[in-house]
């Protein structure tokens, strides 16, 4: 659990009960952002918005929904990449412009944000909030060009990074994502329906079939009116790179991403370090939830026994109230608690996802040591990172990234485990089936795609 995820988008078209469907389709992608949510719907009376700070289960009752009527409704699960956690930032956002009215929900980060505000700003706009979602929002609504379509062209033309856009207006919805595919956008439908979202689990849901990706630099509208569906790329063809981390990390390994199994490719990542990190050990215990599949993975490779060793306490909210008397490693503690009668005399293999500043992987190590076992070995599924993310993930900044200024020794001496193997970056292509090129792994390597402004 070391990274704050980036968000989730759904969007529903040429359906009934848009805004209760999408409601459904946030509550599968909550994982991808729990400080707030938002919906906006469409019908003949124009476009209905609802957005707020919380839980999608909070910020949506029955009395909100019924106030969401319409055949087509766009929606946001919401962690800050840009603009912070303020009520201000949360998406859709809806203006009324020179198109009429236009909403936009946006996964990914763009990284000239500042030099497109401060441009905006100079030609006299107005900005309510940090989002770089409203940034895109004024681009098109500025942009010299006589429909919305052609201005949403234009506007995308002058952004740079990662974005996977849904738009809803009067007459459409619009599903956009940029030129290298950095975040995932899927499609599926329910015969007439088309519905787009973050993860295909969410299709599951509401019951859509997948059907495809929105590929890199692919504009797909839907008509609002007919249903009908078209196909545009207007954007420059780049070389696609699109997030390892989703399959490392992020998404729920019960969705495909990409067209890729997450489950599948978390597995053969814990197959591999087993291969790559072999130990003498006793039992593997994931750390939860995010790094069972790898351990499952690393448990059929090596033989040695799975099991749950740390169990994760799923009702803990974005707040809680600290005891007053301090108690060492709290903050941890609250979230997961060890299985002592399955951990104590026991050589462990602790398999997680990643390590990211390394202070919680310490006091995980520590939990699991108090609980009785006799070594802790550890196992990362993915390799050192290095580096900051730039495309729509809330890393820490470089210098705070253990792996970029400690050796492994280091490391492993720092989170106080006998032993520690990251998973190798080819082994990680293998994974993917990749020969390095068709994934971002800029966090890895420090190759940035697009080079972050300042």
């Amino acid at each position: 659990m070391p990274f704050r995820d980036e968000c989730g988008v759904f969007g529903i078209c040429h359906q009934e009960e848009a805004s209760r469907q999408t409601y459904l389709g946030l509550y599968a992608l909550q994982h991808r952002g729990q400080e707030a949510a938002g919906i906006c719907s469409g019908d003949d009376q124009g476009l209905h918005l609802h957005k707020a700070q919380g839980y999608v289960a909070d910020v949506f009752t029955e009395a909100v929904l019924d106030a969401l009527p319409g055949d087509a409704a766009i929606g946001h699960t919401r962690y800050s990449t840009t603009g912070g956690n303020v009520a201000s930032a949360a998406h859709p956002f809806l203006i009324q412009g020179r198109f009429g009215q236009v909403a936009l929900c946006h996964n990914g980060n763009l990284t000239n944000t500042e030099e497109l505000r401060s441009r905006l700003i100079a030609d006299g706009h107005t900005f309510t909030s940090p989002s770089d979602s409203e940034v895109l929002l004024a681009l098109i609504n500025r942009a010299p060009a006589d429909t919305l379509e052609e201005a949403l062209i234009a506007a995308l033309r002058q952004a740079e990074g990662a974005y996977s856009l849904l738009i809803l207006t009067e007459d459409a919805l619009i599903a956009a994502r940029d030129p290298h595919g950095f975040r995932p956008l899927a499609m599926g439908h329910m015969g007439d329906t088309h519905a787009f979202s973050s993860e295909t689990c969410a299709f599951d849901l509401v019951g859509a079939q997948y059907e495809r990706d929105v590929e890199p630099g692919e504009l797909v509208i839907v008509s609002r009116k007919s249903g009908e569906i078209r196909s545009r790329f207007p954007l420059p063809r780049v070389q696609p790179k699109p997030c390892v981390f989703e399959h490392i990390y992020f998404a729920r390994p019960d969705s495909l991403v990409y067209g890729r199994s997450v489950m599948v490719a978390r597995r053969e990542m814990g197959r591999r370090l087993a291969l790559r990190h072999p130990v003498e050990a006793d039992l593997v215990v994931p750390v939860p939830d995010s790094g069972v599949s790898a351990a499952l993975g690393y448990s059929e490779q090596s033989g040695i026994p799975f099991d749950f060793g740390i169990i994760r306490n799923h009702y803990v909210g974005r707040t809680f109230i600290e005891p007053k008397q301090t108690i060492r490693s709290f903050g941890v503690k609250v979230k997961l608690n060890p299985v002592r009668h399955l951990l104590a005399g026991k050589r462990v293999v602790l398999v997680d996802d990643s390590i990211v500043r390394g202070t919680t992987s310490k006091k995980i190590v520590q939990m699991v040591r108090e609980a009785g076992a006799r070594e802790v070995h550890m196992r990362i599924a993915c390799p050192p990172t290095t580096h900051s993310c730039f495309y729509g993930i809330d890393t820490p900044k470089r210098q705070h990234l253990i792996a970029s200024y400690m050796s492994l020794a280091e490391i492993t001496a720092f989170v106080e485990a006998d032993t520690l193997g990251y998973l190798d970056l080819k082994d990680l292509e293998g994974c993917m089936d990749d020969d390095g090129q068709g994934f971002c792994y800029a966090c890895f390597t420090g190759n940035y795609s697009v080079i972050p402004n300042g």
